[in-house]
């Protein structure tokens, strides 16, 4: 399994990568493999303003529907739409070409964010 360094992580099993005063929001590569072949992804929260811990949307596997909650307090101001067409690119790239949201930070809290080490600990790798 891949844990990027550069990435934040939650006991959710959400990443965040924080670029500047926006950030990109995904699931884990674990959550993926837990999940199975992922059918669908449905963020119908953009244009909204999220609180940490908050569910923005909802990811479909064959066997089973997951919620998504925000690792971070922002506004998402923009759903990754090629997961529209091909939802399975969140088990083929979760880190890359697999990522959810794109977030405006409203503040610069991080608590609760793991670091890769931390979450390799809480998942047992």
């Amino acid at each position: 399994m891949n844990f990027p360094e550069d990435l934040f992580y939650t006991k959710d099993h959400e990443w965040v990568k924080i670029e500047g005063d926006t950030a990109l929001v995904g699931i884990t590569d674990f959550a993926q493999g837990e999940l199975g072949d992922i059918v669908f992804v449905e963020v119908d929260t953009v244009g909204d303003t999220i609180n940490i811990g908050d569910i923005f949307g909802t990811v479909e596997a064959v066997k089973t529907v997951s919620d998504l909650y925000m690792p971070i307090s922002g506004e998402i101001i923009e759903f990754n739409e090629g997961l529209e067409a091909s939802p399975e690119t969140v088990n083929a790239d979760p880190y890359g070409e697999g990522w959810m949201i794109r977030v405006k930070l409203t503040d610069s809290n991080r608590e609760g964010l793991l670091n890769a080490a931390d979450y390799k600990a809480l998942i047992g790798h």
